[in-house]
């Protein structure tokens, strides 16, 4: 069975963006590059949301992937483009002339079920970078297995919450380790014991949502 991990770049303050959506305030670089290589070379299916799939889709297909690039970045742009990818939107239409033109776009009343036919098979890892609201939803319906948080060392007072009120059930810490020369620190969560609700008993509020 494949297991669906999440990982995600947050403030000291619970944000994983600034006003307006901007991440240029969170210390992304050389050592987060390479966290992120670490995860992709054990995935085989990228999720999105439909905010973070276009972000994607502009930058890695132009990444320069010749031997003069930065080798991490150049690796990054391949195993991506390489992956099955899947985003979950009622609105994204997919331009022809997109250079992943053959992504599957899922609708948000279908995505549960896609995605638990795609961890019922055996093989590598289902992976989510950002997508705040499609890895809350997962959360709180008990989908995701493992938890990456990195956590930079910026305070941003406002932006673009990581988690969504309402999130109560405790996760079991698997590492925790400083990303080298960085002053990120990641950690490790196992997920699977928890199936994430609100103080009232029932699933967070999401499912069907919009997924971003």
């Amino acid at each position: 069975m494949a297991k669906l991990v999440v990982s995600i770049l947050s403030s000291l303050d619970n944000y994983c963006a600034g006003p307006d959506g901007r991440l240029d305030m969170l210390p992304m670089g050389e050592a987060f590059d390479a966290h992120n290589l670490e995860l992709l070379r054990n995935a085989g299916t990228l999720l999105f949301g439909a905010v973070t799939f276009p972000m994607f889709e502009s930058y890695w297909p132009n990444v320069d992937r010749s031997p003069s690039n930065d080798p991490v970045q150049s690796e990054i742009a391949e195993r991506v483009d390489a992956a099955r990818k899947l985003v979950a939107s009622d609105t994204l239409v997919l331009a022809k002339t997109s250079p992943w033109a053959g992504t599957e776009v899922v609708s948000r009343t279908r995505v549960h079920a896609r995605i638990a036919e795609l961890k019922a098979q055996a093989g590598d890892d289902l992976l989510i970078f950002g997508s705040r609201i499609l890895f809350n939803d997962l959360l709180a319906h008990g989908f995701v297995d493992e938890f990456h948080l990195l956590v930079g060392n910026v305070v941003l007072g406002e932006g673009v919450r990581t988690f969504e009120p309402g999130l109560s059930a405790p996760f079991k810490l698997l590492g925790e380790r400083k990303l080298a020369g960085s002053d990120i620190a990641a950690l490790h969560y196992d997920c699977r014991a928890h199936c994430l609700r609100t103080p009232s008993g029932r699933p967070l509020a999401g499912a069907g949502g919009t997924a971003r």
